[in-house]
């Protein structure tokens, strides 16, 4: 399967245009209808309709199929890009929001770093695909658990941190006052549903009040502390937001856990500040 026939088709899909793909690929229209055409004839099948452009039920599968091979194949061109490339003096890292915290801030260097705040979903492909030269990326999990992430390239994970929970609370809320709070409690509750900032349980996706799209957690903690819903943050965090109430998780047992994503062996500027961000001696 060719996989200029696949980016083709993918874009086509997603646009649900020919004329838009081709504009966005620089092909001619005519060309992209031949690739389409061309990825059809391989595999023996209609993959779009025409009048409206959507996938079949075969290219609904296709595409299903298509996002993780197109991603191996960029990480596969970045990695050997990597090796043969001289060493950078400059490094790129890509980080989520949570991710930027104690340790990362005394593991930096006074120049040569180009940090991005990218959503948590966006790290592991911009480690990846040669985007970043190394990646952040911080989630929930048990004590001592390694995260749940996307299997997009062979990365090596490191982790680099656990920190303890705190549910940030309106300053008049009925549990603002207590010493800690079991999630089991809250299970009703009005939560910000805030996937690049916040941390969400799967046991309180049920019941979302507002939805941010962001990464600003000074935001994020202003609508907390403002009644627009609770907000599961680093307890670090949560305390620090100056207004609200940070209210200790006691149940169940979960940290905000912080890992180190690399692209096989960093050299130079990127392999001394990964060397920083796993050393013992950081906070």
């Amino acid at each position: 399967m060719d996989p200029h026939l696949l980016r083709t088709f993918v874009t086509v899909a997603r646009l649900s245009s020919f004329s838009a793909a081709a504009r966005e690929l620089g092909y001619t229209q005519s060309a992209v209808s031949q690739h389409i055409a061309a990825l059809e004839g391989d595999l023996r099948t209609e993959l779009l309709t025409r009048r409206p452009v959507e996938p079949t039920p075969a290219g609904v599968r296709l595409l299903e199929h298509a996002g993780p091979l197109l991603l191996r194949l960029d990480a596969a061109r970045a990695d050997v890009l990597r090796l043969a490339a001289a060493p950078p003096g400059r490094v790129t890292l890509a980080a989520s929001a949570l991710a930027v915290g104690p340790r990362l801030l005394a593991a930096l260097p006074a120049t040569g770093v180009e940090l991005r705040v990218l959503p948590r979903g966006e790290v592991p492909a911009a480690v990846a695909t040669g985007g970043c030269d190394l990646g952040l990326v911080d989630g929930l999990a048990a004590v001592s658990d390694p995260l749940r992430l996307p299997d997009v390239a062979p990365l090596t994970v490191t982790g680099i941190g656990e920190e303890e929970l705190a549910v940030l609370l309106p300053g008049g809320h009925p549990f603002a006052g207590r010493p800690s709070v079991r999630l089991d409690d809250l299970a009703d509750a009005r939560w910000l549903d805030a996937p690049d900032a916040g941390l969400t349980p799967a046991a309180v996706r049920t019941t979302p009040a507002l939805r941010y799209e962001g990464t600003d957690l000074h935001a994020l903690c202003a609508l907390a502390a403002a009644g627009h819903g609770l907000a599961l943050l680093p307890r670090r965090i949560a305390e620090a937001a100056g207004a609200g109430a940070a209210v200790p998780l006691a149940d169940p047992r979960l940290v905000h856990r912080t890992e180190l994503l690399l692209p096989g062996a960093p050299t130079g500027a990127a392999a001394a500040l990964a060397a920083r961000l796993t050393s013992a001696s950081a906070p």
